[in-house]
Formats: C-alpha cells, structure tokens, sequence
C-alpha cells in the first residue's frame, strides 16, 4: 500500500485540494461513495470529505464547547458551500471526538444536514486491531483513529506520533496489537504555559531558528520549542524501538508536526491526514 499526497503542505489546511489514498481503493468496489469525516479536538475541529479515493478538501475550526448543534450545523453548511460540495450528495459520514460535550451536538448537526446520523469512534466498533492496554476503553478515539490508518497504509512494527494539544506517541507491533502510549504536553501547549508563567516571555511563532543557540529571546524560545521538541522525539522513539526489540517505521500527524517533523534526526513520515483516513476506514469497516 502507499500514500500519494499531491503538492499539498500543511499550509493548504483549509484549501481545496485533492489527495488520493492508492491503499484505499479496495473499499469502494461498488463505486465512489461521498463520505463527511469530522475530528474533534481540544483545540480544533477538522473536517475533511472524501469522493472515492479522493480528499477533496479539509477545514480547520477552532474548538469551542458551547457551540450548539444548530451552530454547528451552520457551520459545516457555509464551509460545504465556500467548497462547492452539495450536503445532498453526502452519503455518509464519521465522527471521532475527544471532546465530549461536542460529540453529541455535532452528531446532532451533521444528522440535521444529511438526515442521516455519524458514525462515532466509540468502544465494541470494528477495528482490525488489538488494544493491549490496562483498560481498552480508555484509549483515546483520536489515537486509535490514527493507528487504524497507520496499519492499513504503512509497515509494522510502527510508532504513531500525534502532535495536538498533547503530543502522544503510539507503539503498534507487527501483530496489530496496540501496546501502549506515552503522553507529553503539546508544542503549543508547552509555549503557552511557558508565556503564561514567565512575565518576560512573549508568544513567538513556531517555526525554526537559524541556530540551536539563541542570542535573543524569540530565536532562544523557538530553539526550545522547536529543536527540544525533535529531539524529545528522538529520545523517545528511540527508547520505544529499544523495548519494541527493533527498529519501527514512524509517522507523524497533527498540529505543528509538519514543523517539527523537519528536525528529527531519524527518519519519519509526516502524514496530516492521517486522522481522517481513519475515519474514512473505519467506518467502511463498520458500515458495510
């Protein structure tokens, strides 16, 4: 299987586009299907359709849990018509959310658009994995999301790292069994605590000094958050691979991973879509 993305940065979040899955095609022996894939995070909610194989585009809106379903729904109407996508045409849709005071306002909304409920990453679906962790039904739907894709499009052993508000690492082994996951502050999390409790330091922007040795406040704080993110990264994958036995292929979505994933020392794959390929699988694996 593999993953063809078509001159589409992390800066095209929110632009059309279109971006084809070749390890996807199986799953639409009866012919394009249009489907809705929605994730809710603790700081944004993505949305991205799928026509066949083909994302047409994604959208990128900022989380807030006092939206209702009817806002909700107006939302995801003037962003399908900003996009040229007819709602009439969605046959189906699904929905992974982290945050549970939106969950069941989006289903709301979306089944008001399409007359037709989501499907919603939730404990008992079909996966195609085997979770291995004290308690199955803790895992998040955001991380298992991302493995149910990562399985599907790349090899194993894998580790799957998620930068969001938290950054999470995922350890998968070659038998499709979900070993465990660290958890660590996110960038932006991190940077924000930071600006928070230090009365000198300023918000700055993510991206990448010239040098790893600041010698002035922005250029130090961004060697920080940039460079002590990579090498965070590199230390753990590092010490995942030491107990997985072997080496893991390592892919890397969310947040600001396209900035940070430019500065790891090992070799890893940056896949911004991976969350929504999930969606898109998972509910062909439970829709049929």
């Amino acid at each position: 299987m593999f993953l063809q993305i078509f001159s589409c940065d992390a800066n095209c979040i929110g632009e059309k586009h279109t971006t084809q899955f070749g390890g996807f095609s199986r799953f639409y022996e009866k012919g394009n299907v249009m489907i809705l894939t929605i994730d809710i995070g603790n700081s944004n909610i993505v949305l991205g359709v799928f026509d066949g194989d083909n994302l047409l585009f994604t959208s990128r809106i900022s989380t807030d849990i006092n939206m209702t379903s009817d806002e909700l729904a107006v939302m995801v109407s003037e962003i399908f018509a900003i996009r040229g996508i007819d709602k009439s045409k969605i046959d189906g849709s699904a929905l992974s959310s982290v945050v549970p005071a939106l969950t069941g306002q989006m289903a709301k909304a979306v089944e008001l658009l399409s007359g037709k409920p989501p499907f919603i990453v939730a404990p008992g679906i079909k996966t195609g994995l085997n979770i291995r962790i004290d308690n199955p039904s803790s895992l998040g739907a955001d991380l298992l999301t991302d493995c149910v894709a990562a399985v599907s499009l790349y090899q194993r052993p894998l580790i799957v790292i998620d930068m969001g508000t938290a950054t999470t690492m995922t350890a998968v082994d070659r038998d499709k069994n979900i070993l465990g996951v660290a958890i660590m502050p996110g960038v932006r999390t991190g940077l924000n605590a930071l600006t928070k409790n230090a009365a000198q330091l300023t918000q700055i922007s993510i991206e990448a000094p010239k040098r790893s040795i600041g010698v002035n406040t922005v250029e130090s704080m961004q060697s920080g958050v940039v460079y002590g993110n990579a090498a965070m990264l590199d230390g753990m994958i590092a010490r995942f691979e030491k107990e997985l036995g072997e080496e893991a292929f390592v892919v890397i979505t969310g947040g600001v991973s396209d900035v940070i994933s430019k500065h790891v020392s090992r070799t890893v794959h940056h896949n911004p879509y991976l969350q929504l390929q999930g969606l898109l699988i998972l509910y062909k694996k439970n829709m049929k």
